[in-house]
């Protein structure tokens, strides 16, 4: 829930923008993940998919193989750029006065996070609470109303203020959530140039911030961040499910065509019906590829990343430095030969990690020749 109040408080200060902030918030490449519905949680598919997140190869250890999202998942699912530069830098232990002279707001000494009242009541999001009888439509337009008699209606010094603060309640609360109240300062270093924040591969940095979440503590069942992108993923991979409903079709980004399926079950029924279908359904139900037809309009940016679409690479988000291992995932399956792969360490051998230890890809060529039948005789395919 605290993830679907988050997306109707930035939707509001977004909405109350005059139109040449929504037009800079559109030059960012943020503007279209603004025209996602307001998706329905669906926790009990969130936990059923944290559970099967294999920490040590950071993929989905599926009963079929591994899966990973992709970077093109992250771009056509959510539109967020996935090519330009690496979202790298410092991390410091104190923001004060960093956030003082770009946020006009107060950090404490030794603190990296800005209390989340203060920046939601700075863009005029003071009465954030939901009314009685107040229907979704009618709070997000209220909320608006208030936030827009606050923020600067020309450009100008004020103007970048109140964007710089949207784009930290955005990025803090939404887009790179983290579990607790306050907001990181994190990102305000790539804030200093306004001019030079649409140039960043956020999309990259969003899918390492994704796996990194997903290694957390086993106890935690949720998952911080952009909670509509796993929801989407596994309805478009994993369409055997039937979680989610194709309400809309054509439109971008593709998250827009779909909401979460309504389960009126209790939550553990929930979960334990998805384990039980994920054990039972063959591989030939997953959705290997799901984009063929979709074109690349409006996403300049898709050209230039293709190249990394099939790659095993890392990806950067500040002091965050994750591994994409799609090679990992191709062996895995069975659907290419070329592979990173990764020592077993526990005492059974889970689906698609009975690989001896290699981190050369020096010779994979050489053993993506080799069919696939040699290696299932050998021990080493998939079951």
């Amino acid at each position: 829930m605290r993830a679907r109040v988050s997306w109707t408080l930035v939707l509001a200060a977004y909405l109350a923008f005059p139109s040449f902030q929504r037009e800079r918030v559109e030059e960012m490449g943020y503007g279209q993940i603004f025209r996602i519905k307001r998706m329905r949680v669906d926790p009990a598919l969130t936990q059923a998919l944290r559970s099967r997140w294999d920490a040590e190869a950071s993929a989905f250890a599926f009963p079929w193989g591994h899966m990973i999202p992709s970077l093109e998942d992250v771009s056509r699912i959510t539109w967020l750029r996935v090519y330009g530069r690496a979202v790298s830098g410092y991390t410091y232990p104190c923001y004060h006065d960093l956030a003082e002279r770009l946020l006009d707001l107060l950090v404490e000494r030794r603190s990296s996070l800005v209390p989340r009242v203060a920046l939601q009541e700075s863009l005029g999001l003071f009465e954030a609470g939901k009314n009685a009888g107040e229907s979704e439509d009618e709070y997000l337009a209220r909320l608006a109303r208030v936030s827009q008699r606050e923020l600067a209606s020309e450009p100008g010094p004020q103007a970048d203020l109140d964007l710089r603060r949207f784009l930290v309640l955005f990025l803090g609360r939404l887009l790179f959530a983290t579990r607790g109240d306050a907001v990181h300062c994190r990102f305000l270093p790539l804030l200093e140039d306004l001019g030079e924040v649409g140039g960043y591969a956020r999309g990259a940095a969003f899918l390492a911030h994704q796996f990194d979440g997903l290694s957390a503590s086993e106890r935690q069942t949720s998952t911080s961040g952009f909670y509509p992108f796993l929801q989407v993923w596994a309805y478009l991979h994993l369409q055997f499910l039937r979680r989610g409903d194709l309400t809309r079709s054509g439109l971008v980004p593709i998250a827009c065509r779909w909401d979460s399926r309504r389960d009126t079950r209790h939550l553990v029924d929930q979960l334990e019906r998805l384990q039980e279908v994920i054990d039972s359904y063959p591989y030939l139900d997953v959705v290997w590829q799901p984009y063929l037809g979709e074109g690349d309009e409006g996403q300049p940016w898709l050209v230039q990343a293709r190249p990394y679409f099939g790659r095993s690479v890392w990806l950067h988000s500040l002091n965050l430095v994750l591994p994409l291992n799609l090679f990992l995932t191709q062996r895995s399956m069975g659907l290419r030969q070329s592979v990173v792969e990764f020592p077993v360490r526990d005492r059974f051998h889970r689906p698609g990690r009975s690989f001896r230890g290699l981190h050369d890809t020096t010779d994979w060529r050489e053993r993506a020749r080799e069919p696939i039948e040699n290696w299932e005789r050998k021990g080493k395919g998939v079951r």
